[in-house]
């Protein structure tokens, strides 16, 4: 089995602390590369996708559509081969 790697809520401007986490993009489980965007946040003013910080497995965490996350929240994981 290879590494885990973290999926978190990102810090998309200088003075966010927190940002909305709208949806995953892709299914649990499924194979993603490193720069494909696999979810989506927004602030009071944007809304971003996040791309994958690694290539392999997805997995879903509890972050739940529209809540609110601090930034650095763990959202999910990538498992890498």
């Amino acid at each position: 089995m290879g590494d885990v790697v973290p999926v978190k809520m990102p810090k998309l401007t200088m003075a966010a602390t927190e940002a909305t986490f709208l949806e995953w993009l892709v299914e649990d489980g499924a194979a993603v590369a490193e720069g494909e965007p696999i979810y989506t946040v927004a602030t009071d003013k944007v809304e971003n996708e996040v791309e994958s910080p690694a290539t392999g497995t997805l997995r879903h965490g509890d972050a739940e559509p529209e809540t609110d996350y601090p930034v650095g929240t763990q959202l999910g994981m990538i498992e890498t081969r």
